[in-house]
């Protein structure tokens, strides 16, 4: 029987986690567990992830440690699984990373480097992915960029991946500009009136705001996240007033409900 203890070590606790797992998986654990293959839970690795990344919006820490261990619950159910099949082992996961952090700090772990800045530390981390690791060669330096990834971060990513090749604007002006540029073909694409053209410019609209996100060093993503707890906040405000009222949303006329967003600015928690 599986016990939890008070107090452990990082290495006692990872050691209790994995015990746990394995105990799951044996015929004498459970059912659902044991069916589950890497297949199945690969959708729950990016739902964790997303649960982590809006505790930390919210900066809820109780919250954030919680979707922490689910990370690590899964990545290790995951783990475990492969070592069943011994295609490895939970030690070579471990291993494997430990040798690439190492590779990848010399200016840290050796006398080899002297990068002293972030940028630095950067430049260095590709060129060794490039020419010691032998990642992306003759490859396109976008191919590193993961095929699943949600669109927003993708876009992103293969941003940040052409800037790095010399490929980028100089100023955010030209980047504003090039903004400007999309909506005008977005408004060309409207009168138009065909459909393959205006999925097209709204999506060069995305792409250039995330540009400029990335100029600004913004990330997209959490700036759309928050807008969009923003707007469900202000919306549940709008429900709650309308309701005390006895009416519907449905039955509230427009300039009503525009007045009521517009008190909810200063009376919805953001």
């Amino acid at each position: 029987m599986i016990i939890c203890m008070n107090n452990n070590t990082p290495l006692e606790s990872f050691e209790h986690l994995y015990q746990i797992i394995k105990k799951l998986r044996s015929p004498e654990g459970c059912p659902w567990d044991r069916q589950q293959t890497p297949d199945s839970i690969k959708e729950n690795i990016i739902e964790e992830a997303y649960e982590c990344f809006d505790a930390i919006i919210e900066n809820d820490h109780q919250h954030i440690c919680e979707e922490i261990g689910d990370i690590y619950l899964l990545a290790t159910f995951e783990a475990v699984m492969f070592e069943e099949q011994n295609l490895f082992t939970i030690t070579d996961v471990f291993e494997g990373i430990c040798r690439k952090l190492i590779r990848r700090h010399p200016h840290v772990f050796s006398d080899d480097s002297s990068a002293d800045t972030p940028e630095k530390v950067i430049h260095q981390w590709e060129d060794i992915k490039d020419n010691i690791e032998g990642r992306i060669k003759n490859k396109s330096v976008l191919d590193s960029v993961p095929k699943h990834f949600p669109p927003l971060l993708k876009a992103l990513k293969i941003q940040k991946k052409a800037a790095k090749e010399n490929f980028d604007w100089t100023k955010i002006e030209d980047v504003i500009n090039k903004l400007d540029e999309e909506i005008l073909e977005f408004k060309t694409a409207l009168i138009d009136n065909q459909q393959k053209d205006i999925e097209e410019e709204f999506g060069d609209i995305l792409f250039s705001l995330v540009n400029i996100a990335r100029f600004l060093s913004v990330d997209p993503s959490t700036a759309l996240t928050r807008t969009n707890n923003k707007f469900i906040e202000r919306f549940k405000y709008i429900e709650k007033t309308i309701k005390d009222r006895g009416l519907s949303m449905k039955d509230t006329n427009l300039e009503e409900l525009d007045s009521l967003w517009k008190e909810s600015k200063t009376n919805a928690t953001e």
